[in-house]
């Protein structure tokens, strides 16, 4: 069947959840999301231990897919994709920021946003770790992409069913958590660069149906704009549906500049470290592994992108 109707109804949800006004009111969205992630990731990680027991062994090697299923050059890319799925998923400073501003005080927000990131890293890392590697050992060299999107398990169904439920809320509300700074930041801008306009300025109160809840405002310019980037990027994602090499990409892009160099060029500036100094070249010699890594990233998912465009036809992905 086509994927893309899907996809079209996930766009349209996106379109109506976008016309929350402010990042903090999303505070719900946000946590039902992070249940869903726990909720797929546990299915998976279950799922990947009980084929394991089934089996009586583990599949696969420590060094990763034979060649001979792959070729050489095969094994080279997914490698270096590897690095940017991985990179994506640490990819989450751009809304650090955001999220430390909706945080009640005391203790400091800083202080409770160091806390949090130790504390979603860990539990980041060990989920992961757990569901990458005991997918690798229920499926060996045939392990599909994504574990529970890739017809890897087909029983229960109805577990499997409850997977892909949570999965498609989590994106949901990831959608938004990452989206959210880019509207506003488009809607302030716009504010301060046309302060006269009404159509971008004015706001109505529509009261709600619902007692207790604050009338909604809507404003044109804002209900405009993020229906129409929600149908853009919808619309890429149509043409675009390699999501393992396109979070690759993703990943490789976004992980060096905004979670390693800027924060890391901050700290130096901040501390007042010294040049040559032996922090300072620790520093800098992180910054730069890491742009290595995303470089590698990048290349091996734009690889990857490039080989399915061999066999791809827009509009007509199917399953």
């Amino acid at each position: 069947m086509s994927s893309s109707p899907y996809m079209m109804m996930f766009g349209v949800a996106e379109i109506l959840l976008s016309q929350i006004p402010d990042f903090d009111q999303i505070w719900w969205l946000s946590i039902l999301a992070a249940v869903m992630s726990f909720t797929y990731s546990g299915i998976g990680l279950a799922l990947g231990i009980a084929k394991v027991i089934g089996i009586g062994t583990f599949r696969g090697s420590l060094t990763g897919i034979s060649l001979g299923t792959v070729t050489p050059a095969q094994k080279i890319w997914r490698s270096f994709r590897a690095l940017g799925d991985i990179a994506f998923a640490y990819s989450f400073s751009m809304i650090l920021i955001e999220i430390q501003d909706t945080v009640k005080s005391p203790p400091a927000e800083a202080k409770t946003m160091k806390k949090a990131t130790k504390l979603s890293i860990a539990i980041t890392t060990a989920f992961y770790m757990l569901c990458g590697c005991m997918g690798y050992a229920s499926f060996g060299d045939f392990a599909p992409d994504n574990l529970l999107t890739g017809f890897g398990f087909y029983n229960p169904f109805w577990l499997l069913d409850i997977a892909n439920a949570a999965i498609v809320i989590h994106l949901v509300g990831a959608y938004q958590v990452f989206c959210q700074p880019i509207f506003t930041f488009v809607e302030k801008w716009a504010s301060q660069r046309w302060p006269e306009s009404k159509t971008i300025t004015k706001e109505l109160k529509i009261p709600m149906p619902i007692r207790g809840f604050r009338p909604y405002k809507l404003n044109l310019f804002r209900s405009v704009w993020r229906t129409a980037f929600v149908m853009l990027t919808t619309v890429i994602s149509m043409l675009l549906p390699f999501f393992g090499d396109v979070v690759g990409i993703l990943g490789a892009f976004g992980f060096w500049p905004l979670t390693v160099y800027f924060p890391v060029e901050m700290y130096i500036e901040q501390k007042k470290i010294s040049k040559w100094s032996s922090r300072w070249i620790c520093l800098k010699m992180l910054s730069m592994g890491c742009l290595m890594i995303s470089i590698l990233a990048g290349t091996g998912s734009i690889a990857g992108v490039i080989l399915d465009l061999k066999v791809y036809k827009p509009f007509k992905t199917t399953y």
